[in-house]
């Protein structure tokens, strides 16, 4: 009864109603999609390589630093949460996520899907670290199943790492035009909100006249569907697809083609 009063409360705030009925929509739209799962996941795992062996074959003493790092990240990201008593999801491959800032050094970086902010956490560190001045913008919808959850929104991020954080709450197809008319010249995409195949697609169609000549761009879920499989196959990009908690992560992007 309270995650339905929960619902209806949070339903009348800001545009919170079409977005929740644009996510609604979308499920029903894309069910046959989603049946495809099983084979997507299977082609996933037939592709993944090692996460280490990877970062250690970039830079190796840089992939101890991430370790360390990530490590740091997770206690604390896990004694906040443990007090706050709540299950606000995983937080994406953010030890990849550390490296790959900390080893291209981008001056912008645009993440979608925050939580309770694992992975915004592990970029506002790797840019504090880089000394350049790089700045995270992020777009995410809170979970409107629970009271007042917008304070969760990010709730791990330490307050001494926000200067440089944008940080926009009202779901995608809001927060990536926002982004694109302000944005400068973006070096890193990590994407980690709607897994649908369209909602994906719209945030590359919206951010794509942004991007880097080198951009580098993650998927997290790609096992969802075979969205991550038709974009690499289209744009001939060369890729990696790495195993993280049980799901799977996939690396794309005129960065990686520079390396193929």
């Amino acid at each position: 009864m309270q995650t339905l009063c929960n619902i209806a409360v949070n339903s009348m705030k800001r545009r919170n109603l079409t977005v929740m009925a644009q996510k609604a929509i979308l499920r029903l739209r894309e069910y046959n999609r989603s049946r495809g799962q099983d084979q997507a996941a299977k082609w996933c795992a037939l592709q993944a390589v090692s996460w280490p062996e990877f970062a250690s074959a970039l830079d190796a003493d840089l992939w101890c630093e991430t370790k360390s790092a990530c490590s740091s990240i997770q206690k604390n990201a896990t004694e906040k949460l443990e007090k706050l008593g709540l299950d606000l999801g995983g937080g994406g491959h953010y030890p990849l996520l550390y490296f790959m800032v900390r080893f291209m050094k981008p001056r912008e970086v645009v993440e979608t899907g925050v939580a309770a902010g694992w992975s915004s956490q592990a970029l506002l560190l790797a840019l504090r670290e880089n000394r350049r001045g790089g700045k995270l913008y992020s777009s995410d919808f809170p979970y409107f199943r629970l009271k007042n959850p917008e304070r969760y929104v990010g709730c791990v991020v330490d307050d001494t790492l926000k200067e440089h954080w944008t940080l926009l709450i009202e779901g995608d197809r809001y927060n990536l035009p926002f982004i694109a008319e302000r944005s400068q010249t973006i070096d890193l995409f990590h994407y980690d909100s709607d897994k649908s195949y369209s909602g994906r697609a719209f945030a590359l169609q919206c951010l794509q006249p942004k991007f880097s000549a080198t951009v580098a761009i993650l998927f997290d879920d790609i096992q969802n569907n075979f969205h991550f499989k038709d974009l690499v196959g289209l744009r001939q990009w060369a890729f990696k697809i790495f195993a993280f908690e049980g799901k799977y992560v996939g690396l794309t992007g005129p960065f990686m083609q520079a390396r193929a």
